[in-house]
């Protein structure tokens, strides 16, 4: 592939709701740049961003991808993301390497969850942008309602520059706007200039009117000017349209076919037109050795550096590190410096990425978006430079994964081949986090959603051979006394040569500490119990602890005192004073009301205001106690509440179902509290085996 300098490159982001149209979307801009000679369908699993045998076994894109669209003298580096939500880690990613954002909106779906999803993140990265309405070859598709949509959710910055032309169903041309000219498409898809219908002409002057407004609102001269009735002319629109659409003051939506790859010419055009190359943008670092901001701003004049945006760590194709050259020139054979793990690596050869199909280019200017391969150590969100001038570049924030399953090898002995696989498929996916819980004796697989969790095991089967099964997670409960007891018991063993004896009273009560299993104290007098034998017998409260009488969980907020008891000169021992408290432990817990306590999550829910009262509802049907609600940005509620961590289980999938997928939630453990007398005789039924193997 050719070199670009910084001033031929566009980095342009692909959002939009699951579904909208953005993968086909590509594949007409490939076609139309010469790239295919004919067009990849999703249903079929021949396009080129969505290579995973999981996209193409599911029908929607899992990974984001970059596609390299030559127009004419531009590079566009189109960066297709993944619309569900289970997936969006992998937006996130692409969102932090591009420049500006075209939002996919289907014109038969029109304004969906994702499309708000996808403005949000535009505002948050400071994204200009673009929409361009998908589906019109579709008769149920209304380019209006969308453009109506748009400038009642986000004012008069929408401006629509295309209208189109329909005749019997069919989507046949399209009015340009600006010029208030027609245009119709021949059979060899090229068009012809034509006449505006007469049924588009009352549009046309509202579009135009939404246009001239979004012009006007630019500065105060036009806005004057327009009040008094002054028309603009072509080139002062053209003028301000470059400026402002650049600066995401004003937001053009265009609109066209993805099958029949109409419109897709105008909105190529369109990209390089009006969305900024790298070197309209800023971008800023810290300079390791002296502190001090370094203002790259995609400068091919300065030292090189580099960020790392997404890692591809595939099996049949290697590890790639995909890099947005943040200033400098990278050529083969760089050695380029890793101050986050403090090494040096030769760059090799430098790649341009068509999908998952590496292209060898001889230099990346600022500003381009490319790849290096095997870099040993380097993980996405590293910052890479040279030693002489250290740079970091601030990591990308990535969602944090709530959902979790337990997960076990399905075939014994795989454990190790399975915490291989995951550590790879870790180092692709931030959003998914697999963590050993030793305490209940489980290995657990965080993600997105539960999606997200049967995506990452059907992976793991497909690349690595290993299969794994997601189960429900056990919950961490707690056991405790709520009364004070007094105990005696006797250890005594005769076998011959010397016995076991060991005698301890005891009193256990609540220590009012739920963060320490047991406190231990004694005030024995006399040398009833010899000084040398209190350590046994704390030994034994400190075994007992482990596995609670009740139902075999960890033991907390205990309090044992040791006051009086009897030894034998000749048979007593460490391990008989270590028994005698252990089962002095054992029947005291059982006699001094025992509870069991379950972990309650701090639970934060936000959602658009029209859910608060199902969320709430939901919420006390999982056993929560609402805490309070805190107006949020865009229209949102946030929702604090209290909730047992068992009654969690699924709330990711019934969130998205009441709210149509516009709600999120996060939560941290908080503390422990009494389980209620259903939950607390299920747990027990549950655990009876365990206790009766803890007593053997």
């Amino acid at each position: 592939m050719n070199v670009y300098t910084t001033d031929r490159i566009r980095n342009v982001v692909l959002l939009g709701h699951g579904g909208c149209g953005k993968t086909s979307l590509v594949e007409a801009m490939a076609y139309l740049a010469g790239m295919t000679s004919r067009m990849g369908k999703v249903e079929d699993g021949n396009t080129i961003s969505d290579y995973d045998k999981e996209e193409m076994k599911r029908h929607f894109s899992i990974n984001t991808s970059v596609v390299p669209i030559i127009w004419e003298d531009t590079k566009i580096n189109i960066l297709d993301t993944p619309g569900y939500f289970d997936f969006v880690g992998e937006t996130e990613e692409a969102v932090s390497a591009a420049d500006a954002a075209i939002i996919v909106v289907s014109g038969k779906a029109g304004i969906e969850v994702g499309t708000r999803k996808a403005w949000e993140l535009c505002e948050q990265y400071k994204l200009p942008r673009m929409v361009f309405v998908t589906d019109m070859d579709i008769d149920e598709a209304s380019y209006r309602q969308v453009v109506q949509d748009l400038q009642e959710l986000y004012g008069k910055k929408i401006a629509p520059f295309h209208l189109p032309i329909r005749e019997n169903g069919q989507f046949v041309g399209y009015v340009n706007v600006l010029q208030q000219r027609a245009k119709r498409w021949k059979e060899n898809g090229e068009v012809e200039k034509t006449d505006v219908p007469d049924y588009s002409k009352e549009n046309l002057g509202i579009c135009r009117e939404a246009l001239m407004e979004a012009v006007a609102e630019t500065s105060e001269e036009f806005m004057d000017r327009y009040f008094g009735g002054e028309e603009f002319s072509e080139d002062e629109i053209r003028q301000a349209l470059r400026v402002n659409v650049a600066e995401g003051s004003i937001v053009p939506v265009l609109m066209g076919s993805n099958i029949l790859a109409r419109g897709i010419y105008t909105l190529l055009v369109d990209i390089v037109k009006y969305l900024p190359s790298p070197e309209k943008r800023t971008c800023t670092g810290i300079n390791a050795k002296t502190n001090e901001v370094y203002n790259a701003d995609y400068d091919f004049a300065k030292a090189k550096s580099a960020y790392i945006w997404k890692t591809i760590a595939d099996p049949f194709i290697g590890k790639y590190s995909l890099i947005k050259v943040n200033s400098g020139v990278l050529k083969t054979d760089d050695i380029l410096f890793n101050q986050h793990k403090d090494v040096e690596e030769k760059v090799g050869k430098l790649y341009v990425m068509r999908g998952n199909k590496p292209e060898e280019v001889k230099e990346l200017h600022a500003g381009d978006i490319g790849a290096l391969a095997k870099l040993s150590g380097a993980t996405t969100t590293d910052s890479l430079s040279t030693k002489a001038n250290p740079i970091l570049y601030i990591r990308t924030t990535i969602s944090t994964p709530y959902t979790c399953k337990r997960y076990k090898a399905k075939n014994k002995g795989d454990e190790d081949k399975i915490s291989q696989a995951l550590q790879k498929l870790m180092l692709e996916d931030l959003t998914l986090k697999a963590v050993n819980d030793s305490e209940n004796g489980q290995t657990l697989l965080y993600g997105m959603g539960d999606q997200h969790l049967e995506v990452a095991a059907s992976k793991l089967f497909e690349r690595y051979k290993v299969e794994i099964e997601l189960k429900r997670p056990k919950v961490a409960f707690r056991e405790t006394i709520r009364k004070k007891v007094d105990v005696e018991y006797k250890y005594k063993k005769q076998s011959g040569g010397h016995g076991q004896y060991g005698h301890v009273k005891m009193t256990f009560e609540p220590s009012g500490d739920l963060e320490q299993p047991y406190v231990f104290e004694q005030c024995v007098v006399g040398g009833a119990v010899p000084k040398n034998y209190f350590p046994a017998v704390e030994k034994g409260v400190q075994e007992a602890v482990l596995k609670g009488p009740v139902a075999a969980y960890p033991v907390v907020g205990v309090k044992a005192v040791l006051y009086d008891g009897s030894f034998h000169p000749v048979d007593s021992s460490e391990m008989a004073f270590k028994v005698a408290a252990m089962q002095a432990f054992k029947k005291g817990f059982m006699d001094a009301s025992p509870i069991l306590l379950e972990p309650i999550a701090s639970l934060k829910v936000v959602v658009p205001d029209k859910y608060t009262g199902d969320i709430m509802g939901d919420l006390n049907k999982r056993r929560g106690r609402v805490l309070g609600m805190n107006p949020t940005e865009h229209g949102y509620q946030e929702i604090i509440a209290d909730v047992p961590v068992m009654e969690l289980y699924g709330y990711n999938t019934d969130l998205r179902s009441m709210t149509g997928g516009s709600g999120t939630f996060s939560y941290e453990f908080a503390r422990y509290e009494q389980a209620p007398s259903d939950v607390q005789e299920k747990e027990i039924e549950a655990r009876a085996s365990k206790v009766e193997r803890a007593e053997e």
